[in-house]
C-alpha cells in the first residue's frame, strides 16, 4: 500500500490521521517539525505528503519550497488560516490542496485517495468509468476522479470542500439545497460547522470564478433557504 507522510507539531492530529489512513490501509510516517521532515521524505520518499503550515524550526511553505527544488511529490496543507493568499502562494508553489482545521477525517481521506489515483496511471476500463462521472452543466466541467474543475475551458482551482459543494449543487441545477444539505455533502459528522462557514465557501467559489469571468453569475442565493446553481 502507499506510504503517506505526515508533519505536523502537533502530536494529536498526527495520532488521529495516522489512525484513520491506516484504517484504510496505508502506511505511515510521521515527523513533528520540518526540518527533520525534509531529510526524512528525501532519504525515504512517500507517496503523498500532508503538511501543516504553522511549524517550529521549518514551516510548510519552506518545507515545500526546499523539497520542489527536486521532488514533485503530491502534498496536502492542513491551515488554521483563513487567508486565500496562503491558499495562492502554496497553490504556485505546488502544493495539491488546502484542507482547512478542523477537519472532517472523510474529507481528507478521499482526496487523499484522489490524488493517489491521479498521481498512478489508469487502465483503459478505469479510465472509461473515471470519464462517465465527470459532471458538465453548460459552460461547467467537474472531474471527481482528478479534482479538477474548468469554467468556458479555464481551470478553477478549488479545495476539497468547495469541489464537493459546487459539485452538490451543479448535480442538480435549479434545485434549491439548504446550508444543512450542502454541509451533509462537504462534511461528516466529525465536525461542527455552522451556517456561516458554508457561506464563506459560496464566497470563496463565487470570487474563484470570477477571476475567470467576470460575469459569472451562476450561483444564486435564496436568502432564508439556501443556495442553488442556475438551470
Amino acid at each position: 500500500m502507499p506510504m503517506i507522510a505526515l508533519v505536523d507539531d502537533d502530536r494529536n492530529i498526527l495520532t488521529t490521521i495516522s489512525i484513520a489512513l491506516e484504517g484504510e490501509g496505508y502506511r505511515v510516517q510521521t515527523y513533528t517539525d520540518g526540518s527533520s521532515a525534509l531529510d526524512g521524505l528525501r532519504s525515504d520518499p512517500p507517496d503523498l505528503a500532508i503538511f501543516d503550515i504553522k511549524m517550529p524550526r521549518m514551516d510548510g511553505m519552506e518545507l515545500l519550497r526546499r523539497l520542489r527544488q527536486k521532488s514533485d511529490l503530491p502534498v496536502i496543507f492542513l491551515t488554521s488560516k483563513d487567508e486565500e493568499i496562503d491558499e495562492l502562494f502554496g497553490l504556485k508553489m505546488g502544493a495539491d490542496d488546502f484542507i482547512r482545521k478542523p477537519f472532517s477525517q472523510r474529507l481528507l481521506v478521499e482526496r487523499v485517495k484522489a490524488i493517489l489515483r491521479r498521481a498512478n496511471p489508469k487502465d483503459p476500463t478505469a479510465q472509461k468509468e473515471a470519464d462517465a462521472k465527470i459532471l458538465e452543466r453548460g459552460l461547467l466541467k467537474m472531474d471527481p476522479e482528478r479534482h479538477a474543475c474548468t469554467w468556458k475551458n479555464d481551470a478553477v482551482t478549488l479545495t476539497v470542500t468547495e469541489f464537493l459543494i459546487l459539485q452538490a449543487l451543479a448535480t442538480r441545477p435549479g434545485v434549491v439545497k439548504s446550508r444543512n444539505a450542502l454541509m451533509d455533502a462537504a462534511y461528516d459528522d466529525q465536525v461542527y460547522v455552522d451556517d456561516r462557514t458554508i457561506d464563506s465557501h459560496i464566497k470563496r467559489l463565487r470570487k474563484k470564478f470570477k477571476a475567470v469571468d467576470d460575469d459569472f453569475e451562476m450561483i444564486e442565493t435564496l436568502y432564508g433557504v439556501g443556495y442553488r446553481f442556475k438551470e
